[in-house]
């Protein structure tokens, strides 16, 4: 990148697997502007794990493009158990989830059944509850309930097949936020050296905090994003949305769980809820779903990516699309090129009231409403921990860029989460003078600033002994 004009604030996430794993098609996936590598720890072994992020670093440095990790945990969730062979249920038919593996069940010669992995199942479902299976593609309605299982009726029928995935739509489950398979998939990513945790079917609080608990004890400075997935998190959204570092609005299980024409009211009020709160927000799953067939998107696909822009989330999220699908590499260079034209539009201005909690925010807004008044502006901040950037990112400034500096490289790969801010590696000097000259310096070689341009710069000074946030407005010569 040659210039500020040709950042892209809305950044990409993608999810690695079998079609980007290569080091080929890694490399194609960062020259072609991907931010975030997501991996999935629903399909992922351990062995697999730290070897594809040793890759990703490595292929990172010869790129010369420093990425960030996302290990995606797979939280709590009910399957269906193994099967010899897929059964094909039919419209009506009776049909029978168990809990008791073995279990006498009345007319058992007549019904069939498929064990299920959640023991409180017959607890927490009432007759006449609606069970979904595969993503929603079988749906059956509870009948009865027994000690060992429960009888259903299917309503919409379909083939079922081993470990499908159960939804149970307005059901609260009784089922742990934080599982033992979380807690070893996590270690590994620790250890090998993650960015981001991504905790699946967060519903409330509570459950953020058990995970926080976990990256005490284990002293580790890497961010926790929620995913909301049910009906349980809608409830709890600006809780969940307080106490998380950012939000995932997973709208597959979401637009299983919830009505469909909800769907696109969750995803607004999500986004105004992170907007409030100065929460980074990522709109996630079937946002280019045909481009694992084919080479090009839908007309609705375009709008929805467009309307993701236009709400001004931080990023939009891969998954099939570049896990399994033919046309990894196009997927990406597709969102790079909504998000450019969307964002060469003129976008509403959504700063919030909400988020001037501090006296910090109050000076970093100032610094905004300058940038947003002054042509040829661009906001320069310095960070140790993200916060600057976290704030003047919240704030989301109209037109100029964010360009964040930082000494350590743990957080210079978390800016790349944040919506507008253009993050840069480099030591800082003893002289807070000599630092901002030092980076003036890089932003000329990198072609970033030019003669001319107005440089308004959030730091923290030294001022009696004490840290003072300041702006400071320089024009380059």
């Amino acid at each position: 990148m040659s210039t500020v004009e040709s950042f892209r604030r809305t950044k990409i996430i993608f999810t690695i697997g079998p079609a980007t794993e290569s080091e080929a098609m890694l490399e194609k996936m960062i020259h072609a502007g991907a931010d975030i590598v997501r991996l999935n720890m629903a399909h992922a072994k351990h062995d697999w794990t730290r070897g594809v992020i040793r890759r990703i670093r490595e292929v990172s440095a010869r790129v010369g493009r420093d990425v960030a990790i996302m290990m995606d945990i797979k939280g709590p969730e009910i399957r269906t158990g193994d099967l010899d062979v897929p059964i094909e249920l039919k419209p009506g038919e009776i049909f029978d989830f168990t809990v008791k593996p073995g279990a006498e069940r009345e007319n058992a010669e007549e019904v069939r059944s498929v064990n299920v992995n959640y023991q409180d199942l017959v607890k927490d479902i009432k007759v006449g509850d609606t069970v979904l299976v595969d993503s929603g593609l079988i749906r059956l309605e509870v009948l009865e309930k027994q000690d060992a299982h429960i009888r259903c009726r299917v309503l919409v029928p379909g083939q079922l097949s081993s470990r499908r995935h159960i939804n149970l739509p307005g059901v609260k489950v009784n089922l742990p936020a934080f599982t033992e398979k979380d807690r070893g998939d996590a270690t590994v990513g620790l250890e090998a050296g993650i960015d981001f945790l991504a905790l699946s079917f967060v519903r409330e609080a509570a459950d953020v905090a058990l995970l926080r608990a976990f990256l005490a004890e284990k002293k580790s400075k890497v961010r926790i994003v929620a995913k909301i997935e049910d009906q349980s998190a809608i409830e709890n959204l600006d809780e969940i949305v307080a106490v998380c570092d950012a939000l995932m609005v997973a709208r597959g299980d979401l637009g299983i769980e919830c009505p469909f024409e909800d769907l696109p009211v969750i995803q607004r009020r999500a986004v105004n809820a992170c907007l409030s709160q100065g929460r980074p927000v990522i709109i996630a799953t079937h946002m280019l779903e045909s481009m694992i067939a084919q080479a090009v998107p839908t007309r609705a696909e375009i709008t929805d990516v467009a309307n993701a822009v236009y709400e001004q989330a931080d990023c939009v999220m891969l998954s099939g699309e570049t896990t399994v699908g033919k046309y990894p590499l196009e997927c990406v260079q597709m969102l790079d090129k909504i998000a450019r034209r969307i964002e060469r539009e003129d976008l509403p201005d959504l700063r919030s009231p909400a988020v001037f909690t501090s006296e910090r925010m109050k000076v970093l807004h100032s610094a905004v409403v300058l940038a947003n008044e002054l042509p040829r502006s661009k906001l320069v901040t310095f960070t140790r921990h993200g916060f600057m950037a976290h704030g003047l990112a919240a704030l989301r400034p109209v037109h100029s860029p964010i360009l964040a500096f930082t000494p350590s490289p743990e957080v210079f790969r978390q800016l790349r989460l944040l919506r507008a801010v253009e993050p840069f590696l480099m030591p800082f000097s003893p002289e807070p003078d000599d630092t901002i000259e030092n980076a003036i310096g890089q932003l000329k070689h990198v072609g970033a600033i030019a003669t001319g341009d107005k440089l308004i710069i959030a730091t923290d000074i030294v001022s009696q002994d004490r840290l003072v946030d300041s702006v400071q407005l320089r024009t380059v010569r």
